[in-house]
């Protein structure tokens, strides 16, 4: 009795249907970049046909003149002073703590309970409006020490430090296991690895991570309305006294209505975007460079 083989079953998609496929979620993915691009490309050239004009050397560096008067431009001196410091030292508290915390997480932590606490509370963290970091710093900090930029700094880096923990953690989930059982197999301590295998492999990626943090905590206004009180004058000293900052200089000269006040809100606005779009830029470059000599 003879067997007839059962006719086989292509189970493949026709080659046709994956093309098409293909090409439809690719145009798709090509008109949400439109999306994107299309409104940020609108306040690119919003601002810098407004603000071009009035960057200088000399506004960049000049005293801020009172807000009273309604001619003339001046600079921003004191708010790019007053930016530079603040960032700086919210930088120096957020990103060395939140770099330790999702070595901690990724690496020591697991599952125990303080590492799901961490990870709870930084989740939670990064979803809070920055108002209420602001109004939290001045309840704890201003209303017994008074406005100072520490205390603007104290805001930013609570801004900054879940966004350094979780970029940092994720990248530190992306090293190898292997690695890391390489050098136990050799005999090297946790804290060896973590620091001499560990850390190098991810670099690149948490120190594009903290960049990007430092750029967003750079642009926000909101928490040094309550922290730093918006002056005029340049404060060198960081930890005594109120100062000043680009973002706050911009909200209160775009409100008025004078046109050197104006004028002074979108040079402020496009030295904003300057220093952001620099930071972004050291970030791809150092990036870029940790990935090279990864390989």
């Amino acid at each position: 009795m003879a067997v007839t083989a059962e006719p086989k079953v292509d189970l493949r998609e026709p080659a046709s249907w994956r093309r098409t496929k293909n090409r439809i979620v690719t145009a798709l993915m090509y008109f949400a970049l439109v999306l994107v691009i299309v409104p940020l490309g609108f306040v690119l050239f919003t601002v810098i046909s407004k603000g071009a004009s009035i960057i200088s050397g000399q506004f960049l560096t000049a005293a801020i003149p009172p807000q009273v008067l309604p001619g003339g431009i001046g600079g921003m001196g004191p708010a790019v002073v007053g930016t530079l410091e603040i960032t700086g030292l919210a930088t120096l508290m957020a990103v060395p703590l939140g770099v330790l915390g999702a070595v901690y997480l990724n690496e020591y932590g697991g599952r125990n309970l303080l590492a799901r606490l961490i990870g709870f509370f930084s989740d939670v963290m990064t979803g809070v409006p920055s108002i209420v970091m602001g109004l939290f710093i001045y309840a704890i900090w201003v209303v017994h020490f008074g406005f100072s930029g520490l205390a603007g700094a104290f805001a930013l880096a609570c801004l900054m430090l879940p966004v350094v923990i979780r970029s940092s953690d994720e990248m530190l989930k992306l090293v190898p296991n292997a690695l890391r059982e390489g050098s136990y197999a050799l005999g090297a301590t946790r804290a060896r690895v973590t620091l001499t295998v560990v850390l190098p492999t991810a670099i690149g990626g948490i120190v594009s991570g903290a960049l990007l943090a430092v750029a967003r905590a750079a642009g926000e206004t909101a928490p040094l309305l309550f922290t730093i009180l918006t002056v005029t004058a340049t404060n060198t000293n960081v930890f005594s006294g109120a100062n000043t900052s680009l973002p706050s200089q911009i909200f209160s000269n775009a409100i008025l209505p004078y046109s050197g006040a104006q004028s002074r809100a979108w040079g402020a606005a496009l030295t904003l975007i300057a220093i952001a779009f620099i930071l972004m830029i050291v970030a791809r470059v150092i990036t870029a460079r940790f990935t090279r000599l990864g390989r």
